[in-house]
């Protein structure tokens, strides 16, 4: 796919040679935020190069070039043909995913200026997604899953809008998590609004039906509680997340 212009090469069979080895970025944002975090990009199609090369000049000006170099015009079917949810923008690509060691190493150095957030045992995979979103937003070092979640799995990076390259993202088991003081929401921890949250903080986050594993529970240094009013039973995932960062990035946290 050399030739974004003439379309000389066949995209189909393109994507079909790389897609089992590489992550769908579905949608123009997902692969505007993967090319500004340096994701290695290897084909992109568009149903109109045009449109998605005027949504750059509107949306996101210091792309517009790259996306120019990288976008192939493809007919409507075939586009449907390489993704299995078309994206209104209609624009979709192959990156290649973070090497696991990479994002190990960034996970354990130290010290570190963000925190890492863990979702202990996750089961929705579009609140992972919107976690990892977060995360990206608030410059956290990454984002964790324990348990059989992928955090890689198509519909999470759908739901994190390519921002799994703006920050770390692994599943690892409780034993491998990085190092740091251990903050674990749940209900029963000294409220939030009375701590500060330090910059090497781990923030782990229970599942959405089961709270915290025992094993988690064990490790945990700190156990944190976030403002509820009485008889309202738990906050959704990605909300307690995003509360959770914003109250450690209240208090100087990145970024500027």
């Amino acid at each position: 796919m050399t030739d974004p212009a003439s379309g000389t090469t066949d995209p189909l069979s393109t994507w079909r040679r790389l897609a089992d080895a590489c992550v769908l970025l579905d949608g123009f944002h997902a692969l505007k935020h993967a090319v500004r975090f340096h994701a290695r990009v290897s084909v992109a199609v568009t149903t109109d190069r045009q449109a998605a090369l005027s949504l750059a000049d509107e949306l996101a000006p210091d792309v517009h070039d790259t996306l120019d170099a990288l976008l192939v015009e493809v007919p409507e079917n075939i586009y449907q043909a390489l993704v299995p949810r078309p994206h209104p923008t209609g624009v979709a690509a192959l990156a290649v995913r973070t090497a696991r060691e990479t994002n190990l190493e960034t996970l354990r150095r130290m010290p570190r200026r963000a925190p890492v957030v863990v979702l202990d045992n996750p089961r929705n995979l579009g609140n992972a997604g919107a976690v990892i979103r977060l995360a990206a937003g608030f410059g956290a070092t990454g984002v964790v899953t324990t348990g059989t979640l992928d955090p890689w799995h198509p519909t999470v990076v759908r739901g994190g809008a390519g921002l799994h390259f703006a920050t770390a993202v692994e599943r690892l088991s409780v034993a491998e998590l990085p190092p740091g003081p251990l903050f674990a929401l749940d209900p029963e921890g000294e409220d939030i609004r009375g701590l500060k949250l330090p910059d090497d903080a781990v923030l782990a986050f229970g599942s959405e039906r089961t709270g915290l594993s025992a094993e988690l529970r064990d490790r945990t240094d700190h156990l944190v509680s976030l403002p509820m009013r009485p008889q309202v039973s738990s906050y959704n995932l990605a909300t307690s997340v995003a509360m959770t960062l914003y109250h450690w990035s209240a208090a100087g946290g990145a970024p500027a």
